[in-house]
Order: C-alpha cells, then structure tokens, then sequence
C-alpha cells in the first residue's frame, strides 16, 4: 500500500480500532498494507478467521465495520451449488432475485436460497488499495477465475495454474466485438467450452471413429444466455469459430470434463452465508433494512424463532408505578439483547414487552433460553422480587425473508407456530418443538447441562391436530 494511500486509511483505522477487537482490527490492517492482490478480493471472513485464529464472530464484527467505515466493499454474491461459481452479484441483497438462477456450466436451475446459495464476501476499497480485481478485465486467464468467477466458497488450490494446464485444450483472450478461430485436435473425451466472464457454456461429446476431415464449430458469446448445448463429433481435427459481441473481453477455454476438473469444482470451504449475517445483531444494527427491498420474499430453508414474553407485565405496571415499571422493562430488554448477541442469533423486533429473535441453529436458541431464565432470576434476586418471570418458545423451520413496516423481518408458518410455542409456556418455562429439541446440537447441549425435556402433545392456536412440544425444566 502506497503512502498516499496509508495515510488516507489511517484515519479509518483508527475509528475501526475504536469498534473492533484488537487482534482482528490488526489483522485486517496487516491484511490491507501487506496482504497479496487476491488475498484482499472477496475475503471470506470465516477463512480469514480460521487462518489467523481469531474469534468468528469478532472477525465478522470486524469486517462489518470496516465496511461501514469504507475499508471495504460488502458483496452479496448468488452462487452455484454445482461448481462453486458466482451466478449474480450486488452491493446489498436487494439484488437477489426471486426465480431462478441458471448455471451454464453445470446446465442447471436454481432457487436462491439465504442458506447456502448466497454468501457475503468483503473486497478492499480501491479508496484504501487497488488491486487488480478492481480493473477483472485485465486479470489473467487463472487469476479471473480465482477472483471473480468462483466465489469464497470455493477452497480454490495454489496450483490452480498448474491443474488448469492440465485439463485445458487451449485458451483465448477475445477483446470485445473481435472474432478468432483455434485450430486443435479433438481428444475422445467429453469436453465443454466455457467463458467464465458471461457464464456462456458449450458441451462436446467426443466419441466414436477418428477422422481426418476438419470439423467446424462456431460459437457467438453475447449478454443473452441461452441454454447449454451438447453436440456429438468425432476425434479429429476441429476449427473453432469465436465472435465476442458483448462490451468486454472474454476468456473462452475448452476444457476436458474428467475426474480432475470434477475435483476441482467440488471443492469447498465454510463461508459466511446470508441467512447467518442476517440473523447478526451487529449487521442488524449497522444495516437495519437496508439489506432487502420492500417486495423481496427471499426462501431460508431453516432458521430457528425465539419468542419471549414477561408474564404479569401489566400488574407490575400498576404495582411499582409506570415510571419504575418501564426502567424494569427496558433493563430486560437490554439483557436478553445481548444474550441473544452472544449466542451468535439477532433481535427482530419488540412487541410491547415480548421479544422475537433469530438464530441459525437450535442449539443457540437453547443456549439463549437458558442463559435468559438464568438471567432474569439474578434480576429478581437483586430487586428481591418476582416481578420478571419470562416465557419463552422456540421452533426451527422454512421461512422468507422480507421487510415489514420498513424493517427486516420473517414471514411464515414456522414464525406462527413459534409464537403459539411460546403461548404455551407458563412463568419460568421454555417451550420447544420437536425439530428444535431432537437436533444434536440441542440434545448434547441439555445432556450436558443433565437437563431431561419433557415431551408434551398440545393444541396450538390455529393448528388442526395436536403438536409434539417440550418443556425444558
């Protein structure tokens, strides 16, 4: 990093060390100044924490403010489940869309799901550092691939010039609007030509009796993308017509579609999803709803709903004055605010005297309850009453994600059915359903702390048949 640009970012280092942890605030400035061009484009936080040994969490928190601060460009990046491969990408998840993304390369559909299709990556500034993905139509053939086509996800090797050499036929760099042609010779084996800049993809199937006659192939890459093709040929020679009509260079390769470029393409890492940010007390407190547009319904296939409620709120009110009453409320609110940030899960929202919280797993759910029951009767021991007494309910299941009353929010049966969860809890009780207790997380959370759940079948509101409940004691 320049001097120029050191002293510009110092100003913003020294803020983020005001937010941030220590250790992550240095990593991440040792990172800017010192780091290679590729390791600062579309950082993975998680690896970047598992790298250095620090906290997860605080290493998000980090980049979250770095970002704020503008260190850092946050990306929502759509991925392929099937070759690991960006399909969409955008400065917030506003640019998420609802139907389908299609994978060229892997001649699939999919529905974009906050789970495990969407991550959130973070790339230096070009305010505080240029880097070469900053200007992707000048990377190299390699490069381009490693730091714009593939996504964090991807545990992409140091050798990747080395195993793209080996199942590469030939490459080409066409300027926009140019037309080229290759000559090769066409092995007997399954081959696709691919260009990683507009996803625009062709299969060969190379098979039966070689021949000498020149077979002629002509591909146009366009912004369209139309379906992927497979055509048969035969080994042998082959002239392979390219027109780039697009506003930019792209990078054609065949490829040899064996055992080493499956390999290749399987390999994945831990990333930092969107349903885990978003269920991030910091990210909702930095970015509230900025995240998703007001007519979004975006699919979680699993998130855990926490709800709580204080029982006889209302006597207390008239019991110790309406003035005491709210200190009370609010101190509470306070507690279980950063219970639920410790235990990795976010607060949605407060309804009168109830709260409604969001976690990736159960089992942090389950830590959250315990800590909150645990919490609240310190809180009584020290006014010397039982004027706290928290009910609490919890379920796992699908939802979508969307903004309410100008607030990021959840929408479905599983949040209905995780308030009528809580409806059945009486003072002191945590609720659970059944999907919420039987996971392992949860079971050797409550073995270890010797508590046994006691499974119930009760009526819910608004739910035909009895339901399988647990009360943890």
């Amino acid at each position: 990093m320049s001097d120029a640009l050191a002293g510009q970012a110092e100003p913003l280092f020294a803020s983020l060390r005001q937010a941030v942890d220590a250790e992550v605030t240095a990593a991440i400035e040792e990172a800017v100044r010192n780091a290679p061009d590729r390791a600062l484009c579309r950082i993975n936080a998680l690896n970047f924490a598992a790298e250095r040994q620090l906290d997860e969490e605080q290493a998000i928190a980090g980049f979250l403010h770095a970002a704020r601060l503008g260190l850092f460009e946050l990306s929502w990046n759509v991925l392929c489940p099937g070759c690991g491969g960006v399909l969409g990408e955008g400065m917030s998840l506003k640019s998420v869309r609802h139907e389908d993304y299609i994978c060229a390369l892997c001649a699939g559909g999919y529905s974009p799901s906050l789970d495990d299709m969407v991550e959130v990556t973070f790339t230096v500034s070009p305010r505080v550092r240029r880097i070469a993905a900053h200007t992707p139509h000048e990377l190299p053939f390699a490069e381009y691939f490693r730091q714009m086509f593939w996504a964090s996800a991807m545990d992409v090797p140091d050798d990747l010039d080395r195993i793209l050499n080996d199942i590469t036929l030939d490459t080409l760099e066409l300027p926009a609007h140019e037309k080229a042609q290759l000559s090769l010779h066409l092995p007997a084996e399954f081959l696709i030509v691919f260009d990683p800049v507009t996803h625009a993809a062709q299969f060969i199937d190379v098979k039966g009796e070689p021949t000498r006659e020149r077979q002629t192939l002509s591909l146009v890459f366009n912004e369209l993308q139309p379906p992927t093709g497979t055509i048969e040929m035969r080994p042998g020679p082959l002239r392979l017509a390219l027109e780039n009509r697009t506003e930019r260079r792209v990078l054609p390769g065949i490829w040899i579609a064996g055992d080493a470029l499956h390999e290749l393409l399987g390999r994945r890492r831990p990333f930092l999803t969107a349903k885990r940010l978003l269920s991030n007390q910091l990210f909702r407190d930095l970015y509230g709803a900025e995240a998703l547009d007001p007519d979004q319904r975006l699919k979680i296939t699993s998130l855990t709903f926490l709800f709580t409620d204080l029982k006889g709120s209302t006597p207390l009110y008239e019991r110790i004055g309406d003035l005491a009453a709210y200190d009370l409320v609010r101190a509470h609110f306070q507690v279980l605010r950063d219970i639920v940030a410790a235990e990795r899960g976010a607060v949605v929202k407060t309804i009168g005297d109830s709260v409604m919280a969001t976690f990736t797993t159960p089992a942090h759910a389950v830590a959250a309850a315990l800590r909150m029951r645990e919490a609240m009767e310190q809180l009584n021991r020290e006014r010397g009453s039982d004027d706290l007494m928290l009910k609490i309910g919890i379920h796992e299941g699908p939802c979508l994600a969307v903004v309410l009353n100008e607030h990021q929010d959840y929408f479905g049966s599983t949040v209905n059915i995780a308030s009528r969860v809580q409806g059945l809890a009486a003072s002191r009780s945590i609720f659970a359903s059944e999907p919420v207790v039987r996971s392992q997380e949860t079971s050797t959370l409550l073995a270890e702390k010797g508590l046994v759940p006691v499974s119930q079948q009760r009526a819910l509101r608004g739910i035909a048949d009895s339901y399988a409940v647990f009360e943890i004691p």
